[in-house]
C-alpha cells in the first residue's frame, strides 16, 4: 500500500491495531521520552505506535514509534516485510543478461516500475497541503510540540525531520536526517556530521566565496526542515545514499509514484507538498553556536559542540498538523528497525562491489555502526581481509568500527551462533587486523574526533595457504536421515512444538 501523507499512514495503522491514542496530559519535556521508552523496551505485543492528543500547552498532537517495529517499517516501505526490500532491488541491479522472454518481459516490468516511480524529475504541484497556514511575518519555533527528550539535553531538539539543502555548485538535492537543537524561537543549531551531505554543502559554500566566485549573500545555504509527509519519504532521508543521488527518487521508487513538491514561500527550494510542517530558512556557514549535549544513540550524551545556525524565515503548515517525532538513548529504541531497513535494502549494492558476500547484519548493539557482520563464501587465502577492506572502501561504510568475517554456513543474524565462531574460531594472535581511520563523529571512544582504531576479525576457517597446518575440524551435526526420521515422530511424542 501507498500512503500519501503522514494521517493516512497513521489511520491505517490504527486500522491494524498497530496505534494507541493517548488522551492523558502530559509533558513535551521528559514525559514522552519516558512513555515512549518503555513502550519501545517492553513486549512485543504492547510495542505501539503511540499518538499523544493532549500536549500541555499546545493543540498539536504527538505521534512517535511509527516506525518501531518490523511491521511497522514494513507498511512504511510498501512491502511485506524488511526482506523483501533487497529482493526487490536485488532484481533491478542483476547485471546478468535475462535468459528467455519470460525473463525479458519480467526485467522491462521491473525498470518500468522504476521510472513510473521516479518519474523525470521532481514533480511540482501549485498547492500543497503543507502550506494550509503560511506563518512568514513572524514564525516562531515556541508555537511547536518540540521535545526535550533526556534530562541533561541542552534544550528541545527536532528528531525527525528531512532537511534539504542544494549543492552550491551542481544544484543537486540532498535529504539528510540531522538533529537540531532550539536556540531561539527563530534560531537551531544544525547539527550535520561533517560525514554527511549537508556539511559538505556547507564546506563548498564557504570554499565559493574564499575563491572569489561568489558573492557573500551566496555563503547563506537555503534550507527546509520537513516534518511528516509520507513514511517513505521519512525514512529516505536517513538512507546513506551516494553524494548527488536524490533520496526523494528512492521514495519515488519505493512508492510506485513521485512525491509531489510545492515551492517555499521565502526559499529558492522545493519541499513535499503533504508534509504536516515545513520551517523554511537557511545555514549561515560562518555562524556557529554550541550544540549539545544530546542523549544520542549511542546511548550516551554527545557532548557540547559548535556547530552553525538555522535562521527561521517562515513556518507552513497542514491546518492540523501532526509534530512527528522520536527518540534515541539506549538500545533499543525505534531506529533500531529505521536502520534495519537500511541494512536490508543495500545489500544488493554491497553485493554489486563484493559479490562473495552473501549476508551481512549490523546489530542495534553495536549502534550499527560499532559491528559489521559478514558472510562470505570464501575462496583463497586473506579473502577475509579483502572483503574488510572492501566494506571499509564503501561510502558512509568507512566508519565501521569492526568488521567480523564468518564462513557461508553462518546466520549473521543469530547472534548467539556468531559469538560461538567468533571466539571459537579466533587465533587472536594472527586473525585480526587494526587499522587507524575515519570514524564516527558520535565515537566517544576514539582518541581524536572522527579517527581511531578499527578492527576486522577473520572468523571463517582457515586453510593451510594462510599458514593453518593442523586441518580445520569438522563442526557437530546430526546426519539429515536422522533428523528426517524425529521429524517424522516428533508429534507422537508429546513434547510439543
Amino acid at each position: 500500500m501507498t500512503y500519501k501523507n503522514l494521517p493516512e499512514f497513521i489511520s491505517d495503522l490504527e486500522g491494524r491495531g498497530e496505534l494507541l491514542r493517548i488522551k492523558a496530559p502530559v509533558s513535551r519535556d521528559l514525559e514522552i521520552t519516558e512513555i515512549a521508552d518503555r513502550v519501545m523496551k517492553g513486549a512485543k505485543e504492547k510495542n505501539k505506535a503511540l499518538l499523544f492528543e493532549n500536549v500541555q500547552g499546545f493543540s498539536t498532537p504527538v505521534a512517535i514509534n511509527l516506525f518501531g517495529s518490523d511491521k511497522r517499517m514494513s507498511l512504511a516501505l510498501g512491502v511485506n516485510d524488511l526482506e523483501e526490500l533487497n529482493q526487490r532491488l536485488a532484481k533491478l541491479v542483476d547485471m546478468r543478461p535475462p535468459q528467455g522472454l519470460g525473463a525479458i518481459i519480467d526485467r522491462a516490468t521491473d525498470f518500468f516500475s522504476v521510472l513510473k516511480g521516479i518519474g523525470l524529475g521532481p514533480t511540482i504541484v501549485s498547492h500543497g497541503a503543507c502550506q494550509e497556514v503560511i506563518e512568514k511575518d513572524n514564525p516562531s519555533l515556541d508555537t511547536l510540540p518540540i521535545l526535550k527528550c533526556w534530562p541533561n539535553d541542552a534544550g528541545r531538539f527536532i528528531t525527525l525531520m528531512q532537511v534539504i539543502t542544494r549543492d552550491p555548485v551542481s544544484n543537486a538535492r540532498n535529504v539528510g536526517m540531522y538533529r537540531l537543537q532550539v536556540l531561539s524561537e527563530k534560531k537551531l543549531a544544525m547539527h550535520w556530521q561533517r560525514h554527511k551531505g549537508g556539511a559538505e554543502h556547507e564546506r563548498k559554500a564557504r570554499e565559493l566565496v574564499g575563491a572569489g566566485l561568489a558573492p557573500a549573500p551566496a555563503q547563506k545555504i537555503p534550507c527546509a526542515i520537513v516534518l511528516g509527509g509520507d513514511p517513505a519519504s521519512i525514512w529516505c532521508a536517513s538512507a546513506p545514499l551516494p553524494p548527488n543521488i536524490d533520496e526523494y527518487l528512492l521514495a519515488g521508487w519505493l512508492r510506485g509514484k513521485p512525491v509531489e513538491f510545492v515551492k517555499c514561500v521565502t526559499q529558492p527550494i522545493e519541499v513535499p507538498a503533504n508534509a504536516e510542517i515545513i520551517i523554511e530558512g537557511y545555514v549561515d556557514p560562518n555562524e556557529h553556536e554550541i550544540e549539545g549535549p544530546f542523549g544520542d544513540h549511542t546511548g550516551y550524551y554527545t557532548p557540547a559542540e559548535p556547530f552553525p545556525v538555522f535562521h527561521v524565515t517562515a513556518i507552513t503548515h497542514r491546518k492540523n498538523p501532526i509534530y512527528p517525532t522520536t527518540i534515541v538513548g539506549v538500545p533499543p529504541v525505534e531506529d533500531v528497525y529505521l536502520g534495519k531497513a537500511t541494512e536490508r535494502l543495500f545489500l544488493p549494492l554491497l553485493r554489486l562491489f563484493l559479490p562473495e558476500v552473501l549476508d551481512y547484519h549490523m546489530p542495534p548493539e553495536g549502534v550499527f555502526h560499532n559491528l559489521v557482520i559478514v558472510k562470505i563464501k570464501k575462496r583463497y587465502p586473506g579473502h577475509a581481509r579483502k572483503v574488510m577492506f572492501g566494506v571499509w572502501g564503501l561510502g558512509l561504510m568507512m566508519l565501521a568500527k569492526a568488521i567480523l568475517v564468518v564462513d557461508e554456513w553462518v546466520d549473521v543474524h543469530n547472534m548467539s551462533q556468531v559469538a560461538w565462531q567468533a571466539l571459537g574460531n579466533v587465533d587472536w594472535s594472527k586473525d585480526i587486523l587494526v587499522v587507524e581511520g575515519a570514524v564516527d563523529q558520535l565515537d566517544h571512544a576514539s582518541y581524536r574526533q572522527s579517527f581511531g582504531g578499527k578492527i576486522g576479525i577473520d572468523a571463517t576457517a582457515k586453510t593451510a595457504d594462510e599458514g593453518y597446518t593442523r586441518g580445520w575440524p569438522q563442526a557437530v551435526r546430526m546426519s539429515d536421515d536422522v533428523k528426517k526420521k524425529v521429524d517424522e515422530m516428533w508429534k507422537s511424542l508429546g513434547i510439543g512444538d
